[in-house]
């Protein structure tokens, strides 16, 4: 394959609008997007690892045709080592806040010593999105709360029935 290929990774539990938006606009920076659906067992998700990869295809599926090809990979491991694995030389990451700078700066910082070769370019989040996080939507939604404008109508149906509703 010729061109830049990016990765964008993340837990995904679940996808949200947020998510999307980052995956949409880092479409234009890169030739092809390998989105890795990381296992990070530690944060405990809702959705097992097969149900966020498919969840993540479905969404893309949506997409328009234009800018980068997209895959959906799951993996397990380091960020930099998947992305040598994917063939990227970028990594993209979207930031919310300042909270998000502070750790993901860290990130960067170890990821460039594990790997000179492996970039990371920053998406800032759209400011109708800066405030939503997985974590966020599965609580609103556990307790009963409208989720409809931070997830696709598929993910919100998959929501509700984790959560029994």
């Amino acid at each position: 394959m010729s061109g830049i290929t990016g990765v964008y990774a993340g837990t995904f539990d679940p996808v949200t609008n947020g998510h999307m938006d980052i995956i949409t606009r880092a479409r234009r920076v890169v030739d092809h997007l390998v989105i890795g659906v990381a296992v990070n067992a530690g944060k405990g998700p809702l959705f097992d690892l097969g149900e966020r990869t498919a969840m993540v295809e479905a969404e893309i599926a949506d997409l328009s045709t234009g800018g980068a090809t997209l895959e959906v990979r799951a993996f397990e491991g380091l960020l930099v080592d998947f992305a040598v694995k994917s063939g990227a030389v970028l990594v993209v990451r979207g930031l919310r806040a300042v909270t998000d700078f502070d750790y993901e700066f860290q990130m960067t910082g170890m990821n460039a010593r594990l790997n000179p070769d492996v970039e990371t370019v920053f998406l800032m989040a759209s400011e109708s999105h800066q405030f939503i996080s997985s974590r966020l939507v599965k609580g609103i939604c556990e307790l009963g709360g409208d989720i409809g404008q931070f997830v696709s109508p598929r993910v919100r149906g998959q929501l509700l029935g984790k959560f029994g509703k």
